[in-house]
């Protein structure tokens, strides 16, 4: 039997609907949750981005707004602005979109936000609390991913959960909360020999290695939950994933496409941080 396709964006639309939930709540007791996005530079992509958080915001009733400055602005003028939101009680979340221009250093700027209001859950301070598995604001694409795999109904506790990719943004992270969820967790990475080996134990496989067609058929246990989390694009100008979305979906049990599949989710689970920053910074 093909794959049950998971298309994150229909998830996401559940999350939404109980975020807006919240919302209303949290008005009810005069607090509107507030998210300030700075976008510095003209990136197309990032401008997309930033879009789609508009729309998402408005949604579900999440009060935004976007400061847009010029790529020529200083390391400096960036770090006192985010200071300045640091300090404004209107503002649960804070948001600076990447890659930032080459003079400025996004180390100091992810640094340099409040960790309860990173809502991008980058800071340094948020990552260690997740490594230990202290409540903290989760970075948006692992934490989208697990939520994706729970919403299938597949359990993750004592499953084998393979993760191909180990950056700071998707593969690190990821591996840390299918942990949390008491999987047992391999990490594959461009020196691992005869990647086939591990991947064909998966229970659950999360590709984020940013290579299009990195995975076939030959590379997944017949039933797994299969999440590709690549998006590149092709020289036809196709955006594709790190899996062989028509081979394997006569494989696996359950995949995500590329695009429709973990994008969704991140944008919905930076909402789900912001309403969750605002929550707990108004209940002191």
């Amino acid at each position: 039997m093909a794959a049950t396709i998971l298309y994150g964006k229909d998830i996401a639309q559940d999350i939404r609907a109980e975020l807006a939930n919240e919302v209303e709540e949290l008005k009810k007791q005069g607090v509107v949750p507030g998210l300030t996005v700075i976008l510095v530079g003209d990136d197309p992509a990032s401008h997309s981005y930033v879009r789609g958080k508009e729309r998402g915001c408005q949604e579900v009733g999440i009060r935004s707004e976007v400061i847009r400055k010029d790529a020529s602005i200083s390391e400096a003028e960036l770090l006192d602005m985010i200071h300045q939101l640091n300090g404004n009680p209107n503002v649960h979340g804070i948001l600076v979109q990447l890659p930032l221009p080459p003079h400025i250093s996004e180390k100091a700027v992810i640094e340099a936000i409040a960790p309860e209001k990173d809502v991008d859950g980058f800071h340094p301070l948020n990552v260690g609390n997740m490594m230990i598995g202290y409540d903290t604001l989760l970075p948006c694409t692992p934490h989208g991913i697990v939520e994706l795999i729970k919403r299938t109904g597949t359990p993750i506790a004592g499953r084998h959960a393979v993760v191909i990719g180990r950056s700071n943004i998707v593969g690190k992270p990821v591996s840390f909360l299918l942990q949390q969820e008491n999987a047992t967790v391999t990490m594959c990475h461009s020196r691992t020999v005869d990647l086939a080996a591990h991947t064909r134990q998966a229970d659950i496989l999360v590709v984020a290695a940013g290579k299009p067609h990195l995975i076939g058929r030959e590379h997944v246990k017949p039933g797994a939950v299969v999440i590709d989390v690549g998006v590149n694009r092709i020289e036809t100008g196709k955006l594709v994933g790190d899996v062989k979305f028509d081979e394997v979906r006569e494989v696996a049990g359950f995949l995500t496409p590329v695009p429709g599949g973990v994008g969704p989710m991140t944008i919905t689970m930076l909402l789900k941080n912001t309403v969750a920053a605002a929550r707990k910074q108004t209940a002191r």
